[in-house]
């Protein structure tokens, strides 16, 4: 809401500069957003009055004007604006003058000059070029009355400041300057001037007939009728200036004083044409299929859930929010019919949405406002339109009160004790009695309490909680106490054995990856499909329709963002994701970073896909496969030994899955994209994933300090033909396990040769592998007995365990 800071010191002039008024609002809760001059610095413009404007003898567009600017003698002034004429006041810029800063960021200075050959005194100024408005009419036109030769920013009052206060959805009781007033006065202890609002002289008994069908919609309706107006009647400057600080337009006086009333008092209302209105008006619920045509030219289609106000012919406004065509009023209108009522904010709350526009009086009314002041609020306009467009005949109806269904204020009990706890401070009785009685709250005391009935324009008073607030913000935040915490903070040393997340981090960005971050809420189809979970941890409120589970696998939101990338063309995603899982766990209890029932692991997940490298003539464009992943994963463990084994996942191909353990522990699965997944998905190649226990990626073993061996191992090559069934990991497990006195140091394959068809020394089903064995004793020299021993021990250990033979 923004509103001039003059108009808010009228009802509350607290001893505040304006930084120390804003400080103390947005202390308060009325966060005030931006502080904004009325106009920019300028200086030497006064109020100039043309009395002379003649032809300019050298240009068609300029005339050549003589201007009093109370200074005894006329200025001769050239000026080409299309509206500069005999008798009109307007600014007058004088010699030495310095205007607002143009588009260069400059200030305009006013020299005396020659246009044309006529000397320029000065300069006349439209609103545009003091910075007041983008409106290029021509020059600013002031009142008659203006005092020649007074400063310009001194007769327009450009010495103000916007205030623009962000107001949360409870405080509607500050939508109006008057309201934030209040609070000023409550906050500052510096007294508050209530508006005057006069009683109007009732002329005649006329009333219009007005029927509350719906109490659910509208529980009060208050309205007059006022008679032989003039409607073309024009709107004093004064108004249209504050309407403009409070960024609304002027249209024409009638919609003026109702946008002003709603301003000052925050009581929107709406003025009839009477001579429109066919019968009475009825206040009720919309019916299905029912139209109306809205001031701002939508023609919006209603229903039983939209409130209206029909006459007997037709609907004529849409209830709280908007008045229809067919009654507005126009430069014809003679009799008017001023209404203001007190609309359940539930009934209106969201309506003006369904038809994709919001006004002020629908932002109001759906937050609430006063039950208890719509009489008082018809006298207030009633009082503005007969001084504006009031004439010899005009004559006011009494103000016809509906009430049906008003709000019950119900009493709200303050515990001091608990306020005292909630807040985190010491408080008295005396200081919470007069936080509350300084916001004009009707209090009755008790022991230790103090129980509150709220007045009508409070909504928000609901509860002790609210009270609490109130107390608090009276009483100040900045008198808080800054308490420190009282447990205990004791930092948790890593141990040697364990790498941080950060750096695993760093691993996988070093290997080409790249981090994404996803939401732990995923569809539950992903759930069914590549996690195999029929049960998914479900939201009871979910933020959207596909995010109604808790992931227990990373996966799923790997291939989210591998898809969202292939659809903006990337053709090679390499990412990776650190976080969180959720599943089902009986055992699990409840602790300070634990819940029970369910297991909250961290695991470490990647994607790739396309080429292992970027394009570049010194690489192959080599597609990546299982084979570079699963080399990514022993990377990431290093210098842990991962053991990979034929295993099947949900969400990967069947024969191209491998499960990674780490010393007999199971830790996650590396492989390709299932089929049917890939298809599912529109993918033109496949995706290697992989998935691992991210406690089990930190440990990492201490370095043990082993001298270096003075003496150069020894390599020898044995070839064995085993089973095709038999595995890489079979085969070193096999090897490592020989007794060979501690002599073997290391065994490496680097061979493998499959026989195309049957011969003398293979059969078909059978492999042969060659493997290099380095031995070494490290500090003795090897004799070709102790090499040939060792040899023999593995060769025996991998025909009993792999059913081998040496290769001849």
């Amino acid at each position: 809401m923004q509103f001039p800071e003059s108009w808010l010191r009228e009802f509350c002039n607290p001893s505040l500069t304006t930084e120390q008024l804003a400080e103390t609002l947005t202390m308060a809760g009325l966060e005030v957003e931006e502080l904004k001059p009325v106009a920019p610095p300028f200086t030497q413009i006064v109020v100039g009055e043309i009395r002379e404007a003649v032809q300019h003898p050298n240009a068609d567009r300029l005339r050549v004007c003589q201007v009093d600017v109370g200074q005894g003698t006329l200025l001769n002034i050239v000026c080409g604006a299309p509206n500069a004429r005999v008798g009109i006041k307007v600014p007058c810029a004088l010699v030495g003058a310095e205007l607002p800063p143009g588009e260069d960021g400059k200030p305009f200075l006013i020299k005396l000059g020659q246009l044309r050959g006529v000397e320029s005194q000065g300069m006349l100024c439209s609103a545009r070029e003091l910075k007041l408005s983008e409106d290029q009419g021509g020059l600013l036109e002031l009142a008659a009355d203006a005092p020649v030769g007074q400063n310009i920013r001194e007769h327009l009052k450009l010495d103000d400041t916007l205030f623009t206060l962000k107001l949360t959805p409870n405080l509607a009781h500050c939508l109006s300057v008057y309201g934030v007033a209040r609070e000023v006065a409550a906050l500052t202890g510096a007294p508050l001037k209530a508006p005057s609002i006069a009683v109007t002289p009732v002329g005649n008994q006329d009333k219009l007939a007005v029927k509350i069908s719906a109490p659910d919609l509208c529980g009060r309706f208050s309205g007059r009728i006022v008679r032989n107006l003039n409607t073309q009647a024009t709107t004093p400057a004064w108004m249209v200036d504050r309407l403009a600080r409070c960024g609304q337009r002027s249209v024409t006086a009638l919609v003026d004083i109702s946008n002003y009333v709603m301003f000052e008092l925050g009581r929107p209302s709406h003025i009839f044409d009477l001579d429109k209105i066919h019968g009475g008006l009825d206040v009720r619920w919309g019916k299905s299929g029912e139209t109306l045509k809205l001031l701002n030219g939508n023609t919006v289609t209603l229903d039983e859930k939209v409130g209206v106000i029909a006459d007997d012919v037709q609907v004529e406004s849409l209830a709280g929010i908007m008045g229809g065509d067919a009654t507005a009023v126009s430069d014809d209108t003679k009799h008017v019919y001023v209404e203001a009522a007190f609309w359940w904010p539930k009934a209106i709350a969201g309506r003006s949405r369904r038809y994709n526009f919001s006004t002020d009086a629908g932002h109001r009314f759906e937050r609430g406002v006063d039950p208890g002041q719509t009489v008082e609020h018809i006298e207030r306009i009633t009082q503005l339109i007969i001084e504006i467009c009031g004439t010899a005949e005009t004559v006011c109806g009494p103000v016809d009160d509906a009430q049906v269904n008003l709000p019950k204020a119900l009493p709200v009990t303050l515990r001091v004790a608990r306020a005292a706890k909630v807040i985190g401070m010491p408080l008295t009785q005396a200081q919470c009695l007069d936080a509350l009685k300084r916001l004009g709250l009707q209090v009755a005391e008790g022991d230790g309490t103090l129980t509150v009935t709220p007045p009508s324009y409070r909504f928000d008073l609901q509860i002790e909680e609210d009270l609490i607030e109130e107390v608090v913000r009276m009483v100040g935040y900045k008198h808080l106490p800054e308490t420190p915490p009282l447990a205990p903070i004791t930092a948790r040393i890593r141990s040697e054995a364990e790498r941080s997340p950060f750096a695993v981090r760093r691993a996988l960005a070093s290997l080409g990856y790249q981090e994404t971050i996803n939401f732990s809420f995923v569809e539950e189809r992903w759930e069914h499909e590549l996690a195999g979970n029929p049960n998914p941890i479900k939201l009871l409120n979910p933020i959207a329709s596909q995010m109604s589970v808790m992931r227990s696998s990373l996966l799923g939101s790997l291939l989210q963002v591998l898809k969202f990338n292939l659809d903006r063309k990337a053709p090679r995603v390499n990412v990776f994701e650190l976080g969180r899982v959720f599943l089902r766990d009986a055992q699990s209890q409840n602790t300070d970073t634990t819940v029970a029932g369910f297991n909250q692991p961290m695991r470490v997940a990647g994607l790739a896909y396309g080429p292992r490298a970027m394009l570049h003539w010194g690489l192959s464009d080599k597609v990546v496969d299982f084979f570079d992943i699963k080399g990514d994963v022993e990377a990431l463990l290093a210098p842990l030994q991962a053991v990979f084994a034929p295993a099947t996942h949900p969400a990967m191909h069947p024969g191209r899955c491998a499960s990674v353990s780490v010393a007999g522990r199971q830790i996650g699965f590396v492989g390709e994209l299932h089929p049917q997944w890939r298809q599912g998905y529109d993918l033109a190649q496949a995706p290697l994933l992989f998935e691992l226990e991210l406690d089990a990626v930190l440990q990492r073993p201490v370095p043990v300090f082993k001298p270096v061996s003075k003496l150069q191992p020894v390599e020898r090559d044995i070839a064995v033909i085993v089973p095709e069934s038999v595995t890489h990991a079979a085969l070193m497990t096999a090897i490592h396990s020989a007794n060979t006195q501690g002599l073997l140091k290391d065994a490496t394959l680097f061979d493998v040769y499959r026989p195309q068809q049957a011969n003398a020394g293979m059969q078909l089903g059978e492999k042969s592998l060659a493997v290099r064995l380095q031995l070494s004793a490290g500090t003795t020299t090897l004799t070709d007995d102790d090499i040939e021993a060792a040899v023999q021990a593995v060769l025996v250990n991998l025909q009993s365990q792999l059913q081998a033979r040496l290769r001849a």
